[in-house]
C-alpha cells in the first residue's frame, strides 16, 4: 500500500489506517481473538497506522493493541490519545494540564507495553488550560523520547495555530466524511497552511455510508450509535436518503459503498489519511481495496451534489460542547 506524509517532521504512514476503538466497546459485542487477527491482517495488507486512545474500553483497547503488536513493533506506526477522561462514577471531563499529560502518557506506555508512542494526540481541547501549557508538556515527552510526534483532535484553527507555535504539530485528527465536512470550514485550510497532516476518523460515517444500516433496529445491544442524533427519528431517514447516491455509484463501478466513500476521502488530498474502524477481517479487506478505486470527475460531482456541507441531518454527538470550534 502506498504511503502518505503527516506533517513535515518525518512521519509517514500507510495511505489508509485502522481505527481500533470498536474492538473494545461502543459497537456492540467484541471478540478479542478476531480483533487481534484483524490487526495482524492489516499489517499483512500494508496498513501499519493503528489508532487507539486511553479512553477506549477504559484502557482495554490499548492493552489489546499492545498485545497484538508485541512482537511486531517495528511494523507499526502507533497513535494514541489522552485527555478525554472517564471517571469511575461514569462522568467525563477533559484534562489538558501538564501533570495529567505526563501521567496519561506513562499509563498508556504501560498498557501498550511500549517504550515510545509514534503519534500522541490531545483527544479533546481543555478550554480551562491554555493550549500552550498542554503542548509544552507534550513537547517534554518528545525530548524524553517517550513520544515521536504530536497531534491534536477536533481543534479549531486558532487552537491549531497556537499549539503549532509551541511545538510542531504533525497531525490533526477530526471526523471527516461525505456527511461530515466540517473540517473544510477552516481546520483543513489551516493544516495545509502550516504543513500539518489530517487524519480522518469515522470516514464511513460510523458505518452509515456502507449502506448496511437500514433501520435503527440494526444496532445491537450496547451500540452507542443508537444514542447519536443522526441515527434517531426523522434524521435517520433523511440521512438514509443521502446514501442512495453512494450506493448507485458503487453498483455502477462493481464496488461497495464503503469503498466509494473511502475513495472520496482519499481523493481530498495526499495529506489526508482516513482511519476506518472495524473489528473484523472481512471489512478490513474490503476497506483496503478502496485505495485502488478511481472516481471520475462526473462521479465526484454527483457526490458533491448529494453531500454538500451540512447535508447530514442532526449533530454528530448529543453534546457538542467538547468540540473546539
Amino acid at each position: 500500500m502506498n504511503r502518505r506524509r503527516l506533517g513535515t517532521q518525518g512521519l509517514e504512514v500507510s495511505a489508509l489506517g485502522l481505527g481500533c476503538m470498536g474492538m473494545s466497546e461502543f459497537y456492540g459485542t467484541t471478540d478479542e481473538g478476531e480483533a487481534i487477527a484483524t490487526i495482524h491482517r492489516a499489517l499483512e495488507l500494508g496498513i501499519d497506522f493503528l489508532d487507539t486512545a486511553d479512553m477506549y474500553g477504559r484502557g482495554a483497547n490499548e492493552k489489546l493493541v499492545g498485545k497484538a503488536i508485541a512482537d511486531r513493533r517495528d511494523e507499526v506506526v502507533l497513535a494514541t490519545k489522552f485527555g478525554n477522561v472517564r471517571n469511575e462514577d461514569g462522568s467525563r471531563e477533559i484534562r489538558g494540564d501538564a501533570e495529567y499529560v505526563r501521567q496519561a502518557c506513562e499509563a498508556s506506555l504501560l498498557r501498550l507495553g511500549l517504550d515510545h508512542i509514534d503519534l500522541y494526540y490531545q483527544h479533546r481541547v481543555d478550554r480551562r488550560v491554555p493550549i500552550e501549557e498542554t503542548v509544552d508538556a507534550m513537547a517534554e515527552l518528545v525530548v524524553a523520547g517517550k513520544v515521536r510526534h504530536l497531534g491534536l483532535s477536533e481543534a479549531s484553527p486558532e487552537t491549531i495555530r497556537r499549539a503549532h507555535a509551541v511545538h510542531p504539530i504533525s497531525a490533526l485528527q477530526s471526523e471527516y466524511s461525505l456527511w461530515t465536512r466540517d473540517p473544510e470550514d477552516g481546520p483543513l485550510e489551516t493544516c495545509r497552511e502550516l504543513g500539518i497532516g489530517f487524519v480522518a476518523y469515522s470516514p464511513l460515517g460510523r458505518g452509515f455510508l456502507t449502506g448496511q444500516i437500514r433501520s435503527p433496529e440494526d444496532f445491537g445491544e450496547g451500540d452507542f450509535r443508537s444514542y447519536l442524533p443522526r441515527f434517531q427519528g426523522e434524521n435517520f431517514q433523511r440521512n438514509l436518503d443521502l446514501v442512495m447516491t453512494v450506493e448507485q455509484i458503487a453498483e455502477e463501478k462493481a464496488r461497495t459503498p464503503a469503498q466509494v466513500a473511502l475513495a472520496w476521502v482519499l481523493r481530498r488530498g495526499d495529506d489526508i489519511v482516513p482511519i476506518p474502524g472495524t473489528k473484523r477481517r472481512r471489512y478490513l479487506e474490503e476497506n483496503a481495496e478502496a485505495v485502488d478505486v478511481e472516481l471520475t470527475d462526473e462521479e465526484l460531482e454527483r457526490l458533491e451534489e448529494a453531500f454538500p456541507q451540512g447535508a447530514a441531518a442532526g449533530e454528530r454527538y448529543p453534546d457538542m460542547s467538547t468540540i473546539d470550534r
